[in-house]
């Protein structure tokens, strides 16, 4: 009797705790989510995607994951700080994209200030204050220095691009959150005003003052604590003004996708696309760097930035691998690509595309 005494209090203990760490956020009620059921790409509570896309893993794959876990690799993070430049904020019609490592990007483009899944601190995990520092040693701003943000447009919830402490940090610079179904939830319980926040379907298209987003498809999954796993939804996002187009993949593994997206919309002046935290055990919801370029192709995109490295491991490969191996198939395939260091703007209207080798 003790024993199972002990097991219940242990099971609410856990349960409560579940429902109340604000690292976790909070996913919206059986009633609130009644309205997803109609939806081709939501099946029994769940979010699903486009083609199948298991990520179920047998004995032995688990057993290799371990092995490889527990094995040192000195190359999994720089040994050095890597590079990076400060960005000095003036505001200016110039569209230019700026990369903080990792997939959070600064859009400045027709006037407006963009965030894009700014995870800035410093690990992409529920208990931050346990993880390590980035990769460059911080940020090529601080949060007290960036400009009022007109929007911050969100492709899915896991930790490392959707972080509480960010949210918390810069709410109070933003006009708007635009986010896929399901991820408003997180948002409205840790202060966010819900009339702030708009969310999306794959394929809806909208105007956000001038400019035309669009919420488009990705192969991948959602979740952020034990009991919500694809209970919202992940996408990728098509940013539209009257000189140029964007594409962000967000995470994704190759699929039909990036082909629907590139006929609907391309071709786009510049994609920014996921490369990086790759496996082939989990190719199905991470491309590899060959797929990367692939994927590029596919949406008719002109210049290639590589995103999702350069600030944490989360995965076994060497940090720099996917860099190198992303510009070497680029090459192989005449793909034009850029590749700026840390705080370093790519410039869409004056055609100034960062090429240096910084990994090295």
């Amino acid at each position: 009797m003790l024993f199972l005494l002990i097991l219940v209090l242990l099971i609410i203990m856990i349960m409560l705790f579940l429902n109340t760490y604000s690292h976790f956020g909070k996913r919206y009620s059986k009633t609130e989510m009644e309205s997803f059921n109609a939806l081709e790409n939501y099946e029994k509570g769940k979010f699903i995607n486009q083609v199948p896309t298991s990520m179920n893993m047998d004995l032995k794959t688990n057993i290799s994951m371990i092995r490889d876990f527990v094995k040192k690799s000195p190359n999994r993070k720089p040994k050095n700080v890597i590079p990076m430049e400060k960005i000095i904020y003036s505001k200016n019609k110039d569209t230019k994209i700026t990369w903080f490592g990792h997939s959070a990007l600064l859009i400045e483009i027709e006037g407006k200030t963009i965030l894009i899944d700014p995870m800035f601190g410093n690990a992409p995990t529920p208990f931050p204050q346990f993880g390590g520092k980035r990769y460059s040693g911080g940020l090529p701003i601080e949060i007290s220095e960036l400009p009022k943000i007109d929007a911050v447009i969100l492709s899915h919830d896991h930790y490392d691009h959707l972080d509480y402490g960010t949210i918390k940090k810069i709410k109070q610079k933003v006009d708007r959150f635009i986010v896929p179904l399901g991820v408003g939830s997180h948002l409205v319980s840790w202060g966010v005003p819900k009339e702030t926040i708009s969310e999306h379907n794959w394929w809806d298209e909208f105007m956000f003052e001038h400019l035309t987003l669009a919420c488009t498809p990705a192969r991948h999954f959602s979740g952020r604590s034990l009991t919500d796993r694809n209970s919202t939804l992940w996408c990728s996002w098509v940013i539209i003004g009257e000189n140029n187009k964007i594409y962000f993949s967000g995470d994704s593994g190759y699929a039909p996708h990036f082909k629907e997206i590139g006929e609907k919309y391309g071709p786009f002046d510049l994609a920014l696309m996921e490369c990086g935290q790759y496996d082939k055990r989990w190719s199905a919801i991470h491309m590899l760097p060959e797929e990367t370029v692939k994927a590029f192709i596919d949406v008719k995109g002109k210049v290639l930035v590589p995103i999702h490295f350069g600030a944490f491991t989360l995965a076994f490969h060497d940090w720099n691998d996917p860099i190198e191996r992303a510009v070497k198939v680029a090459k192989e395939n005449g793909v034009k690509y850029s590749t700026p260091k840390i705080g370093e703007a790519i410039n869409l209207s004056t055609g100034e595309y960062p090429k240096s080798i910084w990994w090295k």
